[in-house]
């Protein structure tokens, strides 16, 4: 494995005509008012050379990106704004959201577009919503018109309030059939992950209207809240659904290590704090071992810690040499990292990029193939990987 630090980012440019030219050969479509700013023309790495654009900057920590048929973006920002970042890089702030407590790393969190936008024009996103006690992550959605939120609704609340900072989860996607999964962190406090009559620490499953589907694996089992899927986890900020397949997998942030990939399946119990490969802060030690019976293992676990936010599957031309891979963007570790499966289990891995553009909040793949950043900063960007030959 090849780790990509500075010395690889090559400060030679490379024309744009012949660049647009090389993607329409490639049968990438792009439009030349997208082009952007060179930030580093050339990233050397195993199995693609790349160059990393600028497509807008002055981005207010920045969380979660999603793709407009048109071309277009959106963008939330943690502290509470919804930004429409248009082809030449005109932003306008979206109307009509609801009152977001933007604490710690609570605040306006994930968006995902429903799988038929184009009909309904619906949205859907997570927030810390305030409440009795404090705050709790809430999903919603809304209609989206011009540059307006219309017929919003609170879909899912948290009901247990904190006035706790940290660990909202907060990650959404949609599978294969329209079920969408929405990933809640367990507020700071390790014994709320394990409770099933507590939605901390989970994977949550709902139908597009908010209500819960008869197949989850604990409806109508007592104690047991029925929204869940799969419990026992710590902060899970990263969820992407496989392509061709109907698996779901996340990427949870560990304590002081143990950072994991995690395949969520129905029903099935990951342990925090039970089972970890991680330690305390202070060295400390949380589990007795990091694996047990009736807990299902991670995939792979970093330690020491990246601090996994943003997943993606490749599915695309533009870099088919990661078609089937896993991207991961990290905080503490500043990095983009390449995942190889083999099958459902871990074979190795690439980090693509190091401490050079900052902590990586977001990592999306777009329509065309091509692979976009946001940077976890007061100064966020959201950059974009285009492949060179």
């Amino acid at each position: 494995m090849k780790n990509i630090n500075n010395h690889y980012f090559r400060r030679r440019g490379i024309e744009t005509p012949f660049f647009i030219l090389m993607l329409l050969f490639s049968g990438v479509s792009i439009s030349s008012q997208q082009i952007g700013e060179v930030v580093f023309p050339r990233v050397v790495t195993e199995e693609a050379s790349f160059r990393v654009v600028r497509l807008a900057g002055d981005l207010n920590y920045p969380w979660a990106l999603a793709f407009l048929p048109d071309g277009s973006f959106l963008v939330t920002e943690r502290p509470g704004r919804l930004l429409h970042l248009d082809t030449r890089g005109v932003r306008r702030e979206i109307q009509g959201l609801p009152r977001v407590v933007a604490s710690g790393q609570g605040g306006l969190l994930d968006l995902v577009l429903h799988p038929d936008f184009d009909s309904n024009q619906l949205i859907y996103f997570t927030y810390a919503a305030p409440g009795p006690g404090g705050s709790s992550t809430a999903l919603a959605r809304a209609r989206l018109s011009e540059f307006r939120l219309m017929d919003f609704q609170v879909l899912w609340t948290m009901e247990k309030k904190t006035t706790a900072g940290q660990h909202y989860g907060s990650r959404l996607v949609f599978d294969s059939k329209g079920f969408l999964y929405m990933t809640t962190g367990e507020r700071g406090d390790s014994s709320r992950a394990r409770d099933p009559s507590d939605s901390a620490g989970k994977v949550l499953r709902f139908r597009e209207d908010g209500s819960v589907p008869a197949d989850n694996p604990f409806v109508n089992r007592a104690g047991y809240l029925p929204e869940i899927f799969s419990l026992g986890h710590r902060n899970p900020q990263g969820l992407a659904l496989r392509p061709g397949t109907g698996q779901i997998w996340l990427t949870e942030h560990g304590p002081r290590g143990g950072d994991e990939i995690n395949l969520v399946k129905r029903g099935a119990d990951y342990g925090w704090p039970v089972t970890t490969y991680g330690v305390a802060y202070s060295g400390a030690r949380i589990a007795e071992s990091p694996t047990a019976p009736g807990i299902e293992p991670p995939v792979h676990h970093w330690t020491p810690s990246i601090a996994p936010s943003g997943l993606a599957f490749y599915n695309g031309k533009a870099f088919s040499f990661w078609e089937g891979n896993l991207l991961s963007g990290s905080l503490a570790g500043k990095q983009l990292v390449r995942v190889i499966l083999e099958g459902d289990s871990f074979r190795r891995e690439e980090v693509l990029i190091r401490d050079t553009l900052g902590r990586l909040r977001d990592v999306r793949v777009g329509p065309e193939g091509l692979v976009y950043l946001l940077t976890d900063s007061p100064k966020g960007e959201l950059l974009r990987l285009e492949p060179l030959p």
